[in-house]
C-alpha cells in the first residue's frame, strides 16, 4: 500500500490530489461520509469513493444525491458481475419505487409504444 501511495503522490492530477487528502494514506478514518467509504483511494489511483451499506442504505444515499441535483452517477464494483447483481437486484428496485429509476426495456404505464432506447424506426439490422 506505501508503495502504491507513494506513487499516487507524485500524480498532477487535482482528482488525485483531492482523494490524497481525503485518506491521507491512512487508513484510521476512510468513512468520510455516511456510507461514503474512501478506501478504494489507497490501492488504485483516479478519484473514486464508495457507497457501502445495505441496499436501503444505498438507496438512500443515491436519493440525497438526486435531492441535491445530482441526476447522473457512474457505478462500479468489485467484483464487477457480483456487485452488478447486487445492485440490480436491491437497490434499483428501491429508486424504482420512488420514482428515481425506470427499467429502460419496461414501457411505462403510460408508454405503451415506448421503444427501446437509441432504436430508432429507420435502423439498419
Amino acid at each position: 500500500m506505501r508503495v502504491v501511495q507513494a506513487g499516487l503522490a507524485r500524480s498532477e492530477s487535482e482528482g488525485q490530489r483531492r482523494m490524497l487528502a481525503l485518506h491521507g494514506g491512512s487508513r484510521d478514518d476512510l468513512e468520510i461520509a455516511p456510507n461514503l467509504w474512501a478506501g478504494i483511494g489507497l490501492v488504485r489511483g483516479g478519484a473514486g469513493t464508495a457507497l457501502v451499506g445495505s441496499h436501503d442504505e444505498i438507496a438512500a444515499r443515491i436519493t440525497e444525491y438526486h435531492r441535491l441535483g445530482i441526476d447522473e452517477f457512474v457505478f462500479s464494483g468489485y467484483p464487477h458481475l457480483e456487485e452488478a447483481y447486487w445492485f440490480g437486484e436491491g437497490v434499483l428496485p428501491r429508486l424504482e419505487a420512488q420514482g428515481l429509476w425506470s427499467h429502460p426495456f419496461r414501457p411505462a404505464a403510460d408508454d405503451a409504444g415506448s421503444r427501446v432506447p437509441f432504436v430508432g424506426a429507420g435502423s439498419a439490422r
